[in-house]
């Protein structure tokens, strides 16, 4: 006897509190129904329904054997969704969202890179610093760079973001080479977004230390912050994946290279991963293998 047929007339039962009830939704006679039934408590060799003139209870066996049949007919339903995907070319929409600075220098050449192994994918890109409301946006993949994920989402981690604190030439002759941490508090400093507290943010051991600076230009575009640190205006703590170049030239130098700014996961954000569009899982599974690894490319040579 088919044992998924068998599953499915389990949770029926079960959902439905009555033999017949689930006779007639799933459009079979009660005789075929508790045939079923005592297939699965043979499969299982435990007694799963309490069987009255008028209701069916479920026993403790039937309570603890109710989830896992309840997953078995979501992999069921999920391998024959993949499977009828899997016979035709990937196609459909995708919806990105990025913080701006991600998306210009390592996202955007990532999605070309799918685009031209999966033609028929289209993807829309906006880009934006705020955390986007994936459900009202109608966001199907959201690129994030934080150690804060909100419960209810799914994350996959593709990389972690590493930062440097640097400055440029020019602003290192007129106004020196920081020597300590301490000596940031004599120095114009860049700040990445507006309000925040006056300090940044180091990793010692498992320790986050924070130490106080003075801000002298605020900004909450990272492309506004280099450029402002590139024109001499002060120290910035600027990400890896977009400064690499700046560093390898010697348009930006690193300072203090003996301490560890904070680090920050850089996550793959979607809603479920019931029912996923083949289009996002074959996206995913793409900037997980882009982007993954001891080092994240951009760290490589830098």
């Amino acid at each position: 006897m088919d044992r998924l047929t068998a599953t499915q007339v389990f949770v029926e039962v079960a959902d439905r509190s009555s033999l017949t009830a689930a006779a007639e939704h799933l459009n079979m006679s009660t005789a075929m129904v508790s045939r079923y039934v005592s297939a699965m408590e043979s499969w299982f060799d435990a007694r799963l329904l309490h069987r009255t003139t008028r209701k069916v209870t479920l026993t403790d066996a039937g309570i603890a054997a109710l989830p896992a049949c309840r997953q078995l007919l979501e992999l069921a339903a999920d391998a024959h969704h993949l499977a009828a995907e899997r016979t035709r070319e990937p196609a459909g929409l995708l919806r990105i969202t990025s913080a701006g600075s991600f998306a210009e220098t390592q996202l955007t050449p990532a999605l070309i890179a799918f685009q031209q192994r999966y033609p028929k994918i289209e993807i829309a890109l906006s880009v934006a610093d705020k955390t986007t409301d994936l459900v009202a946006d109608r966001v199907d993949l959201a690129v994030r760079i934080t150690n804060h994920l909100a419960p209810t989402l799914i994350a996959r981690p593709l990389a972690l973001c590493r930062s440097v604190l640097c400055a440029s030439p020019a602003y290192i002759a007129m106004h020196g080479l920081p020597t300590a941490l301490a000596d940031l508090a004599q120095h114009r400093c860049i700040s990445h977004a507006f309000g925040a507290g006056a300090s940044y943010r180091f990793q010692r051991m498992q320790e986050v230390v924070e130490v106080p600076v003075q801000w002298s230009f605020h900004t909450n575009e990272t492309a506004i912050l280099r450029r402002a640190v590139l024109s001499g205006g002060g120290i910035g703590m600027l990400p890896t994946y977009y400064i690499g170049d700046d560093l390898t030239s010697g348009r930006l130098v690193r300072l203090l290279p003996a301490e560890t700014p904070e680090t920050f996961g850089i996550y793959a954000v979607y809603l479920s991963r019931q029912h996923q569009p083949l289009a996002l899982r074959l996206l995913v599974d793409f900037l997980t293998e882009r982007f993954s690894g001891a080092l994240p490319p951009w760290d490589i040579h830098h």
